[in-house]
């Protein structure tokens, strides 16, 4: 009976905010949460139903007394079934391992993205101005340029393609 009081006081909203889920992790828990609910609606309307069958009553009314005595008979011969809890069990646990498994995962990666942006707003924040640059400092931070311009100068181009169309023409005369 505890155990059903403290399904009961689950909070389903707060355990995926609070543990910050994400993705799968969230779709297996709230599938399992659709099949407690659902199930849990099913156990409260059969425990509403009457259990016990009035065989007087049926004996009164019907004429052949043969066949209440048969349904009586296999009535209390009737054992319902029983289920073996423990492959229930087994798979809860295998989806809490998977779910745990999932979250640091996904912890894991947040936590990589959370350094990765802090480097990049700590190199913002301490960054000169653009103005500021050389252009021996651009072509350390890019290599990539100074390539094209050893390449574009070798070829015997003195201009940037494009760039009169961008920048409008800025030569003297």
């Amino acid at each position: 009976m505890a155990a059903r009081s403290a399904a009961l006081k689950v909070d389903w909203a707060k355990i995926t905010t609070s543990l910050g889920l994400r993705g799968q992790t969230v779709a297996g828990l709230q599938a399992f949460k659709k099949r407690n609910d659902d199930i849990r609606r099913k156990v409260q309307l059969l425990s509403e139903q009457p259990t016990t069958v009035d065989f007087a009553q049926y004996r009164s009314v019907l004429k052949n007394q043969a066949i209440v005595d048969e349904i009586e008979k296999r009535f209390n011969a009737f054992q319902p079934a029983t289920y073996d809890l423990g492959r229930q069990l087994k798979a809860i646990e295998a989806f809490e391992v998977e779910a745990i498994k999932n979250a640091e995962a996904t912890k894991d990666k947040v936590d990589l993205e959370l350094q990765d942006l802090q480097k990049t707003l700590k190199n913002i924040e301490e960054a000169r101005p653009f103005e500021e640059l050389t252009v021996d400092e651009v072509a350390a931070a890019e290599p990539s340029i100074d390539e094209k311009t050893s390449k574009l100068v070798s070829k015997g181009r003195w201009s940037v393609p494009g760039y009169k169309e961008r920048f409008g023409d800025l030569s003297i005369l």
